[in-house]
């Protein structure tokens, strides 16, 4: 069983920055691919970012891309989102996410093709 265990999220001023770390239990998890995913009160989870395997290929949402970043380190075991000119739109729980089945070179967008999740940390963006 793999465990992410997201931190870094926090109440923060439209415009601010934040970093968000996600650290996988697993020292396998270095060989996946991983991704970060939101969810909004009363919305359904969405897909924020992804990363492949080696680091090389990632994947953004539209409405983050140019403003959050996607990275990794591998052998700390821990994936990073850092999210800059955070808008009010941007408040949600954030949930990092792994995927271990095999893999794609543009990591998925959709929930579905992940395997393990972390319990999600809050981000706050007042206006």
């Amino acid at each position: 069983q793999v465990q992410l265990v997201e931190s870094g999220g926090g109440l923060v001023q439209a415009g601010g920055s934040l970093r968000l770390s996600c650290a996988a239990s697993d020292r396998t998890s270095t060989t996946r691919i991983m991704a970060w995913f939101r969810q909004a009160p009363g919305k359904e989870r969405e897909f924020v970012a992804g990363i492949s395997r080696n680091g090389r290929n990632t994947n953004y949402a539209g409405s983050v891309k140019g403003r959050f970043t996607i990275s990794r380190t591998n052998a700390q075991n821990t994936v990073y989102l850092q999210m800059e000119s955070l808008k009010p739109e941007d408040t949600a729980v954030y949930y990092c996410a792994a995927r271990w089945r095999y893999s794609t070179v543009t990591p998925p967008a959709s929930g579905n093709e992940y395997d393990y999740w972390g319990q999600g940390t809050q981000v706050t963006v007042s206006s």
